[in-house]
């Protein structure tokens, strides 16, 4: 297989130089050599693949259908041969990595930056902006989103489960009644985070069933900081996630409601884009995200 596969990485090269002369330069073979395999390909195949003469190279049309294919079969070769080579070896390179400011802030990026004191041959550009990245148009290795995967183009793995929760003040609670079901919240003041896909129709399960109800409130936000400082300054009911609503609840100043009616949340996700193989940098990052969260449940 191996002396099949010289042959016909010589033909290629041969046509790819234009000649067994430049070929032989370019590649450090001798002439003799490649026009050796050549010629033994040509024999076991049972046609010619090139035309000869002192001037000039050209493919027979049998030729031109098998540089094509053989081409492309070669590509494929070095393609893998390079994957498994990077998968085996030890981390290297830059990786660049998009994820929400504020999740990004208070619970990525300690996991991020363990996976580099782990990594030293690793260096990251961690992004951190509150908008939809185009990975491709950017040159984004890998984003983390915590939503519901749509964009077909693109390949994910999911990290972690991501749970919300619905909070209010003791204040706001105290005046206008603790709700123990989705339907009372229609009357009662929210506070509506435009980043959620369903920003005004919350989402319950009530007696094993999906219930929506549509809320509304005096405060709008594309933040889930802001929307738990609206909460916290008693303004509404918030959808917020756990890793930003836990410690307020711990401390007092926030308080859960509904907790037995949510439905499951979306997940945090690696996305990257639709590659044949993913770089061996990027698959090791997304391993210890998976590891890390497995081992620190802050969501």
């Amino acid at each position: 297989m191996s002396q099949d596969l010289a042959r016909i990485r010589a033909f290629v090269q041969v046509f790819d130089a234009g000649g067994f002369s430049a070929a032989a330069r370019l590649h450090g073979r001798s002439k003799a050599l490649l026009s050796k395999y050549v010629g033994d390909l040509e024999d076991y195949l049972g046609v010619r693949l090139m035309n000869r003469t002192t001037r000039k190279l050209s493919l027979t049309e049998a030729g031109e259908a098998y540089y094509r294919e053989a081409g492309q079969l070669l590509a494929q070769l070095d393609e893998l041969d390079a994957t498994i080579s990077d998968q085996t070896a030890e981390p290297r390179g830059l990786v660049r990595v998009s994820a929400p400011r504020n999740f990004g802030e208070t619970t990525l990026a300690p996991a991020i930056f363990d996976f580099v004191a782990r990594n030293p041959m690793v260096s990251i550009d961690l992004r951190l902006e509150d908008r939809f990245v185009d990975l491709v148009e950017e040159g984004i290795d890998v984003a983390l989103r915590i939503t519901t995967l749509s964009d077909s183009s693109l390949i994910a793995r999911r990290i972690s489960e991501m749970k919300h929760v619905i909070c209010a003040s003791p204040a706001l609670i105290a005046r206008v009644g603790r709700p123990v079901a989705g339907e009372q919240l229609r009357g009662l003041p929210c506070v509506l985070d435009t980043n959620m896909p369903s920003h005004n129709s919350w989402r319950f399960i009530e007696a094993g069933s999906p219930l929506s109800v549509h809320v509304s409130g005096p405060v709008r936000v594309n933040s889930p900081v802001a929307a738990m400082q609206a909460a916290l300054a008693g303004l509404g009911f918030a959808v917020l996630p756990t890793y930003l609503a836990d410690p307020l609840v711990s401390e007092g100043r926030l308080v859960r409601v509904l907790e037995d009616r949510m439905p499951d949340g979306p997940s945090l996700t690696a996305v990257y884009p639709h590659r044949r193989h993913l770089a061996g940098k990027v698959r090791a990052l997304i391993d210890h995200l998976v590891d890390w969260f497995a081992s620190n449940p802050v969501l």
